[in-house]
């Protein structure tokens, strides 16, 4: 059950909300907070029919984190790989040698739009009428992150051929209906926002318009209510139901583009935005297309999210991130005791390691990990790792991600550095031998 948050937290958020509206001068404003997996408050302003957590906006792309479900989903079936080329499931595009793991990452640099008319204003057809070329191809492979709408249409395209089935009925059937977003859909159905632009010199308005993107579709398409924006949202804290395991979306939010344009910390992992803000790391996604802003965030570490949706084409400022930080300071959330538990490794092998002279500490953590990083107060590298079946460890973060640590009695091997009981203990085998004569003073 989803416990409301308290009354001064609702006052708090509500003002936020509100100041945002009226000063972005949003037609209508849609917001709420995230917790327990579903809405523990949200509110409707300026011109919105009620309930107002029941009409639809236009998602824009956030279309994306929904299209990369179902890419992982088919990752996770054998039927592709991340580093597979593109050439192997969609033969006859420009980018064929970039991989399927750069496409949902913005590593392929492939171009920012599709060919054409502005796609997010025009109809659209299939891929055959894009007439893609090299000049769709505008930066190296993984030289730099670049946001790419078209290598998300080539996604969709990608979905719909191994699915054998259009990608929007893709997208329905194995994430919107599995997660209860009954209210997502391809076009807007039942009571929805109309979108609009807002002059920047007068409070009047001019309607956008609304059209099928075609291939473009799985870039941004997309309607939503709120309702089901926050389901996404439980979602992308962790309550994947029988959509994704917890290990693949955790994969998902893995940094692997890092847009260095961003003021702030701000980064990309597989369908998926990541950024720092204020020392917190928020996770999903923001959207916008002509006459529409909208985005789900969420904090995994706090358990809480916030989603927004409003039909402006620009001009708001940012509320996800201020809402959460007004519910994180309000009712910061209570974490679970600490219970004592069987370390994952015997106690003889946990303490301090040396890595030359430098003094590491090897740790039993809670889920059967260890860490293994510097002393309190060192400077020095970091990781956590997790056991693997054939009794050696895979570092999970930090410098020594995917790297494998071997541990003996008497040393640990990790990425070719020896770690020993002691500075150089000479009845280890360390890299280089240690000099016979051993430590002396100058």
């Amino acid at each position: 059950m989803v416990e409301p948050v308290l009354p001064s937290t609702a006052r708090a958020l509500l003002a936020r909300t509100a100041r945002v509206q009226r000063e972005g001068r949003a037609p209508s404003l849609v917001a709420g907070v995230v917790r327990d997996g579903g809405l523990a408050w949200s509110t409707g302003r300026g011109d919105v029919a009620e309930p107002h957590d029941d009409v639809q906006y236009r998602l824009g792309s956030i279309s994306k984190t929904v299209t990369a479900l179902v890419v992982m989903r088919l990752r996770d079936e054998g039927r592709l790989g991340l580093d597979d080329r593109l050439e192997q499931h969609l033969p006859g595009t420009p980018l064929g040698e970039r991989t399927v793991g750069q496409l949902l990452s913005h590593l392929t640099g492939a171009g920012s739009e599709s060919p054409g008319g502005w796609w997010e204003r025009v109809p659209g057809g299939p891929l055959e009428d894009l007439r893609l070329g090299a000049d769709d191809v505008v930066l190296g492979a993984a030289r730099r992150f670049h946001y790419s709408n078209l290598g998300y249409g080539l996604l969709g395209e990608l979905v719909a051929r191994h699915r054998r089935r259009p990608w929007e009925d893709v997208v329905r059937d194995e994430v919107l209906l599995p997660l209860g977003m009954t209210r997502t859909t391809p076009r807007p159905s039942g009571r929805a926002a109309a979108g609009s632009a807002v002059h920047p010199w007068a409070d009047v308005v001019l309607p956008e318009p609304e059209h099928d993107a075609g291939v473009m579709a799985a870039a941004g398409q997309l309607w939503a209510t709120l309702a089901d924006l926050a389901r996404l949202g439980a979602f992308l804290i962790g309550d994947t139901g029988d959509v994704l395991s917890a290990a693949t979306l955790e994969e998902m939010t893995v940094p692997a583009g890092v847009d260095s344009s961003a003021a702030g910390w701000s980064a990309y992992g597989l369908g998926l935005q990541v950024l720092r803000v204020d020392g917190h790391v928020l996770v999903g996604h923001g959207g916008s297309m002509p006459g529409f802003l909208a985005g789900v965030f969420v904090d995994r570490l706090e358990q809480a999210g916030a989603v927004t949706l409003a039909n402006t084409t620009s001009g708001l400022d940012p509320l996800v991130p201020g809402l959460l930080a007004d519910l994180r300071a309000a009712e910061p959330r209570v974490v679970d005791a600490w219970t004592p538990s069987e370390p994952a490794v015997p106690l003889d092998l946990l303490g301090v390691w040396f890595w030359g002279p430098a003094p590491h500490v090897l740790r039993a953590q809670a889920g059967g990990l260890l860490h293994l990083g510097p002393l309190p107060g060192r400077a020095g590298r970091a990781s956590r790792f997790a056991p693997r079946p054939d009794g050696t460890w895979v570092g999970l973060d930090g410098y020594y991600a995917g790297e494998t640590l071997r541990i003996a009695p008497d040393h640990l091997d990790l990425a070719t550095f020896v770690f020993t009981r002691t500075p150089y203990d000479p009845e280890a085998p360390v890299p280089g031998g240690v000099d016979e004569r051993g430590w002396q003073p100058l």
